[in-house]
């Protein structure tokens, strides 16, 4: 075997291998590779949206978390004050209702001072006309001289 021939011959085989290479197998691997480039790109720039989504939701968060915060102690306040309104008015609701028992009570304390005096008044009319009895000796009828006994309760 000639050398020759031979490298001749492998340099054909190889020149057809390279061209079926070329035309054959070289394009679909190409379409592969290019499509999964296309992927990666397109995966990398899903992912830089995200983060840029991401960094606008936390943005967006920090507001209205900001915004909750400020409510939150809006209506803190507001409580605050409504307790302090309803204390106050629950106060000036007890102090009337001790006035008015204080009064009830002052109105009770007069009403029996007044049956109290009267009922002196009366024992001691009756008192009044048991003695004078007992002086007198004799009997002196009380519904007689009952407008007597009431000038005398009027008296004392």
């Amino acid at each position: 075997m000639n050398l020759n021939a031979t490298l001749f011959v492998q340099f054909v085989v190889f020149i057809i291998l390279a061209i079926f290479t070329a035309k054959v197998v070289w394009p679909p691997l190409m379409k592969v590779i290019d499509e999964r480039a296309q992927k990666i790109a397109d995966g990398l720039a899903a992912a830089e949206r995200s983060k840029q989504e991401r960094v606008e939701a936390e943005k967006r968060i920090s507001v209205q978390l900001a915004a909750a915060r400020d409510e939150g102690q809006k209506r803190i306040s507001d409580a605050e004050k409504q307790a302090q309104k309803v204390a106050e008015e629950i106060k000036n609701q007890a102090q009337a209702e001790a006035t008015r028992m204080i009064e009830q009570a002052k109105a009770e304390a007069d009403r029996q001072l007044v049956r109290a005096r009267d009922e002196l008044r009366s024992e001691v009319a009756l008192l009044a006309v048991k003695g004078a009895e007992q002086i007198l000796k004799r009997e002196i009828n009380a519904s007689a001289h009952a407008d007597l006994l009431k000038q005398l309760a009027v008296e004392l």
